[in-house]
């Protein structure tokens, strides 16, 4: 592949599950970091949003580095989970699910938002566990009125910083809107990067007890769950690109 420098913003929600759904998003977290540290690219948590035991309710970063938009684009989607959560008692084995949407960041100064299009909220920046950090309110939360877009900033010390970045965010979000809408897939496209979170709406699962990871698109299973969410994401990006001849 040749030398192509692109950054994306990575969002992780957790959806059906509970605290368990939270947990599997902090995992998914830690697997993508594993990945990009291992490839040398740079990471700026724009927002995070915790669970008092940790884990990520939601999450977006900015991500930069050879081919970032290529190599993950196909992990957008519901990512399902199949394991016994820390917090079960009985042994049972739940099935929780985190959406991942991968947006690539692109220069928008022909896109203009209107004042009175957004509703800005300040908020201060939260540590692990809801712990504040910020004994003042630099974070902040921009609501776009017409779409419903809600972007949030709080990497910066600066209120101003973080409303700039977070109004960059939504620059691209309502982009991303307006090209599903020009080429007619937009309800396609919303379910293939966020979905219900339902369970049945899945890409990949991820069964712990039979050590098994699964792409349903491409009907493809390893059984390195381990390897895999230690970053090595290696022989699923591979298998994408050999089907979508990228490599």
């Amino acid at each position: 592949m040749n030398q192509e420098i692109q950054t994306i913003y990575l969002e992780i929600r957790a959806g059906v599950g509970g605290e368990e759904a939270a947990l599997f998003a902090r995992d998914l977290w830690r697997m993508y970091l594993k990945f990009f540290e291992k490839n040398k690219f740079k990471i700026k948590i724009l927002d995070l949003n915790e669970t008092d035991l940790g884990g990520i309710k939601s999450l977006t970063a900015e991500i930069t580095g050879n081919k970032a938009y290529d190599l993950l684009k196909q992990e957008a989607g519901v990512h399902r989970v199949q394991r016994i959560p820390v917090t079960e008692k009985s042994g049972r084995i739940h099935t929780s699910t985190a959406s991942v949407a991968i947006l690539p960041k692109l220069n928008l100064p022909q896109i203009q938002i209107k004042e009175s299009d957004i509703e800005i909220s300040f908020f201060r920046a939260g540590g692990p566990g809801g712990q504040n950090v910020n004994k003042v309110e630099t974070a902040v939360r921009i609501l776009h009125k017409p779409t419903g877009i809600v972007v949030s900033c709080q990497t910066e010390r600066s209120q101003q910083r973080n409303r700039e970045i977070a109004l960059e965010l939504l620059k691209n979000k309502i982009w991303e809107l307006e090209q599903q809408k020009i080429y007619g897939n937009l309800t396609e496209e919303r379910r293939k990067q966020i979905g219900s979170q339902e369970r049945a709406e899945k890409i990949r699962t991820y069964n712990f007890p039979q050590n098994r990871v699964t792409d349903h698109r491409l009907n493809k299973s390893w059984h390195n769950l381990e390897d895999i969410m230690n970053g090595n994401l290696d022989p699923i990006l591979k298998a994408f690109h050999k089907e979508l001849q990228l490599v």
